[in-house]
């Protein structure tokens, strides 16, 4: 079997050893993804807005991998207040998932590796 890296450019996740998502066995498994934008930067604003780019950065290592949300058939996410998101969290599987939707695991975690960040995202999608 072969295992092939995926990155975009930039790839901020280079520095940490991470790669941004592995093709594998006619997978892509997506790394999670926070609001974080190109230059690294958490975006500012709320939830939904780091919710919001945390998605645009997977459909970017998606579409580097010659796919895209269609082709989604599992999803993480990570959120640091679940009482509090909850219904945004459904918000932002409805702007970027469509039917059938992807099974989905969704954890109410302590912390994620920055302060600021409320959201992470991971995806594991068919590989064409």
């Amino acid at each position: 079997m072969t295992i092939e890296k995926i990155a975009t450019t930039p790839d901020w996740y280079a520095p940490y050893r991470i790669s941004q998502a592995i093709k594998a066995g006619g997978l892509i498994h997506v790394s999670g993804q926070a609001g974080i934008d190109e230059q690294g930067k958490t975006v500012s604003g709320d939830f939904l807005a780091q919710g919001r780019q945390a998605f645009a950065n997977i459909e970017r290592v998606l579409a580097e991998a010659g796919a895209g949300f269609g082709d989604v058939v599992k999803v993480g996410i990570f959120v640091t207040d679940m009482a509090a998101n909850l219904d945004k969290v459904i918000q932002l599987r409805e702007e970027f998932l469509s039917e059938p939707y992807p099974a989905d695991t969704l954890l109410e975690i302590s912390s994620l590796a920055q302060p600021d960040w409320q959201i992470e995202v991971e995806v594991t999608a068919l590989a064409s």
